[in-house]
């Protein structure tokens, strides 16, 4: 176990893909977090987020995957992006917190994924930054989260009203059929970068620090 931190700190995975750990002084829990598609570990979304959830007491675990790792645009098949998952979370697992995964965008449909193929070992719940529930630019559907209903740990899911890959009346029914019962927060106004209209009288800053409240709660923590 390495000790506490304030600012991220470089690591690897058992299979040598790079790590960036952030844990604070007084983590409650660790959040191991996949990244988006298109976007690595770096992004500054993910590194506001991380942020953010340090100062409510949950500790992350950022990692590549590979296809990022090689600065690829074209993701990895499915079952390696599922191996990173699972090389993530043993990671995760040395710091010896109670310990949750998940990811932004594709980050969080592989790790589901994961789940749903084998339990994630000693993982108690799954959050999932915009969960990308149907294609960019293909007919709405919910196809892509049947697998949801493998998952037998909790889930938290974070969504905006105009994210354009996730639409929230297909996925409500879904999530209606998932045991245990799974939460969904929903972000007005927010697409499926988190960024909100000018007009709607919010900044991305007050919608980071919602989606830390909810996950700091979902974790067993302080909002």
């Amino acid at each position: 176990m390495l000790g506490t931190m304030t600012e991220p700190f470089t690591t690897s995975l058992a299979n040598g893909l790079p790590a960036l750990l952030l844990r604070p002084p007084d983590a409650h829990a660790l959040l191991v977090l996949a990244h988006g598609a298109g976007a690595g570990m770096g992004h500054h979304f993910l590194e506001d987020l991380a942020q953010a959830l340090a100062t409510r007491g949950v500790a992350t675990l950022r990692y590549q995957f590979e296809y990022m790792a090689r600065e690829s645009r074209r993701p990895d098949p499915p079952a390696k992006l599922h191996a990173a998952v699972r090389a993530a979370v043993a990671r995760g697992a040395d710091e010896g917190l109670p310990l949750y995964a998940g990811g932004k965008s594709m980050g969080g449909r592989m790790t589901t994924q994961a789940a749903a193929i084998e339990a994630l070992p000693g993982v108690r719940g799954l959050v999932l930054v915009g969960f990308p529930l149907h294609a960019q630019g293909k007919p709405p559907n919910a196809a892509r989260g049947e697998h949801l209903l493998a998952v037998r740990v909790p889930m938290l899911f974070l969504q905006g009203t105009r994210d354009e890959l996730c639409d929230l009346p297909l996925l409500r029914p879904l999530l209606e059929q998932l045991s245990p019962p799974p939460r969904l927060h929903v972000v007005e106004g927010a697409d499926h970068s988190f960024h909100v209209l000018k007009r709607s009288g919010r900044d991305d800053a007050g919608v980071l620090a919602e989606l830390a409240d909810s996950v700091a709660a979902f974790t067993g923590g302080r909002p």
